[in-house]
């Protein structure tokens, strides 16, 4: 023979004899999250102070379930190591010394440090294989992250035109005299401005997040979850039209029942009602395309 050939080449998955360690998982684990203590904790004053963020802390709990659930997949595996996990890793690292911190940017690239830092952790103690059969758990984790402002900025006054379209065809529908200028719905003896928090945008990530909750635990088919999370984008829009549309109707008869209070209760009725229409869907679905098989 001309020597050991070399067996470990970057982006290949080499076996580790014997069974899983789990020492190296656990100091693994406590250097990636002291790495990113700054990081979290600053996610978790997010989750506290933002009302649109409130599912946040409920992502790593729903994860966590995933994997538990996934335990004997991931213990048929033997463990490998891959060196592309450690690039992966070192990317996390580049983007975490990223700066400066006062830009709003910064914390998207923080976020997105954890990420790749966590599946190149994942990938060099126990191979590509696990990340695979973690892929959908992992995915979830975007949604802990609020939105970034850009995207909002980009994606928020379209969607509020769509809803006040949307508001003003049901209120016609309603036989309620309507004029519409932009985002803004003049009635007679009332004008709705259409602001950004009744574009359905700021609604969504909950929503996907409790939409993803209901298919993974009520329908095993992959394809379902993703039909789901296509669908709650209309649905989030159609769900603040109606509230718009009824706090107009409710304003027609006392304007101070179209705002306020009254407006903001109206926000929780209609994300209730939003949810709703995400369970109707999936059975609709599963009545067309039959039920799926037992996990």
């Amino acid at each position: 023979m001309n020597g050991a050939r070399e067996e470990v080449l970057l982006g290949t998955d080499t076996e580790v004899s014997g069974s899983f360690q789990w020492a190296p998982f656990f100091w693994f684990s406590a250097l990636l999250f002291a790495s990113y203590a700054v990081v979290l904790g600053k996610l978790g004053h997010v989750w506290s102070s933002d009302p649109d963020m409130t599912h946040g802390a409920f992502v790593p709990l729903l994860v966590g379930y995933i994997i538990w659930e996934r335990r004997k997949q991931l213990a048929a595996l033997k463990p490998v190591h891959s060196v592309s996990g450690v690039a992966l890793m070192l990317i996390g690292a580049i983007l975490l010394c990223a700066g400066p911190p006062g830009l709003d940017t910064y914390a998207v690239i923080t976020r997105i440090a954890f990420l790749f830092s966590l599946i190149g952790t994942v990938a060099f103690l126990r191979g590509w294989r696990t990340v695979g059969i973690l892929s959908y758990p992992l995915a979830l984790l975007l949604l802990m992250f609020p939105m970034p402002g850009y995207v909002m900025e980009k994606l928020t006054f379209p969607l509020q035109i769509i809803a006040s379209q949307l508001a003003e065809h049901l209120l016609e529908l309603c036989h309620y005299s309507v004029l519409r200028e932009g985002n803004i719905l003049m009635l007679p003896g009332q004008t709705l401005n259409v602001a950004e928090a009744c574009s359905g945008l700021r609604s969504m990530l909950a929503l996907t997040f409790l939409g993803q909750a209901y298919a993974y635990l009520f329908d095993s088919r992959a394809w379902m979850r993703l039909a789901i999370a296509v669908l709650v984008v209309p649905i989030a829009v159609f769900a603040n039209s109606l509230r718009i549309v009824a706090s107009a109707i409710a304003g027609s008869y006392n304007r101070a029942w179209g705002e306020g209070t009254y407006h903001e209760s109206a926000g929780w009725i209609v994300f209730v009602v939003a949810f709703l229409c995400v369970v109707l869907c999936h059975l609709l679905l599963k009545k067309l395309v039959g039920p799926a098989r037992t996990k």
